[in-house]
């Protein structure tokens, strides 16, 4: 796979994690469904109806698993911050930290995992398709980019 596939590949599947990931800082209800991301997906490269529910059930597992690891992390990081005083306990620190540590690895080891999964899940000419749209937003975002330093000169 080409370095240019992986990266559209991984900023789609940011872009369809990226709720979930976001739920911590947003009230509940707010992120789209995984119905909702699979809706954009189709919209961008034309999915069939298995593998619409395909991808559902792939999202919603995922992004379950990820809303239960990211509570998990902010429950020890509320833990570290109670070690925080004079009377502190270095090995409680350590193994706290270790914990948010894994958990942080296990939320992205999850979130790489649901990429390959959503990969498996298209036909090599989605991919291609997926490819194409991503490299065209990639431009898109280069130009803007190059129009706002442009205007700040």
């Amino acid at each position: 796979m080409t370095a240019l596939k992986s990266l559209a590949i991984s900023a789609l599947t940011f872009a369809l994690a990226a709720p979930a990931i976001a739920q911590q800082a947003m009230p509940q209800g707010q992120a789209p469904s995984a119905e909702e991301q699979v809706g954009q997906l189709d919209e961008l490269v034309g999915l069939d109806d298995d593998q619409q529910q395909e991808l559902v059930t792939l999202l919603g597992d995922s992004q379950s698993r990820i809303q239960e690891l990211q509570g998990e992390a902010r429950e020890v990081q509320m833990q570290l911050q109670e070690h925080i005083g004079p009377e502190f306990d270095e090995t409680a620190i350590r193994q706290d930290a270790q914990r948010l540590g894994q958990l942080t690895g296990d939320m992205t080891a999850e979130s790489v995992l649901m990429q390959a999964r959503l990969e498996a899940t298209l036909t090599p000419e989605q991919r291609d398709e997926l490819q194409r749209k991503m490299q065209a937003r990639q431009e898109q975002m280069r130009q803007m980019q190059q129009q706002l330093q442009q205007q700040q000169q």
